[in-house]
This record gives structure tokens, C-alpha cells and sequence, in this order.
């Protein structure tokens, strides 16, 4: 009987060593806004490294396997300009309209400018495990650019919510753009134009890159999207950029 405990004794802390080096450690949000931009800042620096754009544009991942993309050129060597705001955008060479036309991303203004864009608007959370910082991907918040039916989106939400949506509000919070709009991309738009015209069926030419750390988004404000402490990548292209009617206002 005594050996028979010892060996269910000896099993069961077999099993507990056993199931404290299999558990991952979970992330924990950080109390600390000045630690969340931190880790904000150095996992898009990573994300830079680890990136680059293909043909058409379109971010990839660097792959640890396969030599076909080792002569491609990291994100972080395609002249990126850093904002003092955090905003990091990427122009793309000879994927730009000449001259194209501006982008007039302030919302409040009569002659803010409408958008049609085709756009991958992927969302992520900086996380630290075990000393690792890197963006971890939660989703994405638009993708007109994959699947079958491809298609150009005219002013997502995020860049322009109407006034009859705000006006329609029933709580303070959402009656303000800033529950909708990211700031932080209307802030890299204003450095690109757009291109006039383009048929929606065209075949898209990504013009860039606008990366948005969560200071420069929403941070740890309550949102449309329930999107707190996230990092934002867009890839995109404007397909038409046109003085905003008083209709679409």
C-alpha cells in the first residue's frame, strides 16, 4: 500500500512539472500607457524587419524556407518617414499617380475628400511573451483586395463617418468622429494623392503603406469597433479621390 502511494505521489508531481513547462505564458496588458507604446513602437520596428512588399505591392512576410524573396528589400529600407505622432507611412516607387490629386483628410471640412480605395486593413496587439516583443494579428477591419470578389470600398468608416451617422447617435461617445475616424490614417493620407477615375475593375497597383501605432488610433478610448490598445497596417490604393459632395457629407 505505501508503495503504491509513493508511485501516485511521484505521478502526480511528474504531472505538475510536466504541465508548468508546457503553459504558455499568457500576455497581460500593461498598466502603464508609456510600456504599451513602448512595445507598440518596438514590434512595428520588427514588423519592418521581418516584411516587404511583392509585385503588386502587397505586405509578405519574409520566409524562413524559401530563397525566392531573399533579394527583396525589407519594409524598413523602403524610405519610411516616421511622424512625430508615431505614424510611419511607405510610398511606393512607380506605383503613384502623376500627379494625381491630394487627399483632403480633415473630416470637418466642406471639402473633405471622398475615397475609393482598394484596401487590406489588418488590426494587431503588441505583445511581450517571454521577453519577445512582436505584433500578434487579431484581424481586420476591411479586405477588399483578396477573394474572388474583389472590389474597391468608397470611405470606410474608419477614414470618414457621414453626419447623418453621428446625428443618428444615441450615447455622447458616438456622436463624436473620433469613436469612428482613425486619426492616425486620415494623418498618413494627407501625404499621398490619389488616383482619379480608376474603374473599379482595374487591376490594383498598391501605392503603399500607413502604419498606426494605438496613440495614434484609438489607444485605450472605447470605439466603434471594441478595438482598444490595437496597431493598425493598411495597404492600399486610391482608386478615385473627388471634393466630397453635400450628398455624402
Amino acid at each position: 500500500m505505501k508503495k503504491i502511494f509513493l508511485y501516485i505521489l511521484a505521478g502526480s508531481l511528474c504531472f505538475t512539472a510536466c504541465k508548468k513547462d508546457d503553459e504558455v505564458e499568457r500576455f497581460v496588458e500593461p498598466e502603464d500607457i508609456n510600456v504599451r507604446n513602448s512595445y507598440d513602437e518596438q514590434a512595428i520596428m520588427k514588423f519592418m524587419e521581418n516584411n516587404y512588399l511583392d509585385s503588386q505591392g502587397n505586405i509578405k512576410a519574409f520566409s524562413a524556407t524559401d530563397a525566392a524573396d531573399d533579394n527583396e528589400k525589407k519594409l524598413s529600407e523602403l524610405n519610411p518617414v516616421k511622424l512625430p505622432s508615431g505614424v510611419i507611412y511607405i510610398k511606393r516607387s512607380g506605383a503613384q499617380p502623376n500627379p494625381g490629386a491630394a487627399i483632403n483628410t480633415d473630416s470637418n471640412s466642406s471639402t473633405a475628400s471622398l475615397i475609393k480605395t482598394m484596401m487590406r486593413a489588418n488590426y494587431y496587439v503588441a505583445t511581450d511573451t517571454d521577453g519577445n516583443v512582436s505584433l500578434s494579428y487579431y484581424g481586420a477591419l476591411v479586405n477588399t483586395i483578396d477573394g474572388s470578389n474583389a472590389s474597391p470600398v468608397t470611405d470606410p468608416r474608419f477614414y470618414y463617418v457621414k453626419k447623418s451617422v453621428l446625428e443618428g447617435a444615441t450615447t455622447d461617445a458616438a456622436k463624436q468622429r473620433s469613436y469612428y475616424e482613425i486619426e492616425g490614417l486620415q494623418e498618413g493620407l494627407s501625404y499621398f494623392n490619389g488616383f482619379q477615375g480608376m474603374p473599379n475593375e482595374a487591376n490594383y497597383n498598391l501605392q503603399g503603406v500607413i502604419i498606426v501605432p494605438s496613440k495614434a488610433a484609438f489607444a485605450r478610448d472605447n470605439n466603434f469597433y471594441g478595438l482598444q490598445n490595437a496597431t493598425f497596417v493598411f495597404n492600399f490604393q486610391i482608386y478615385d479621390t473627388q471634393v466630397r459632395p453635400a450628398d455624402q457629407q
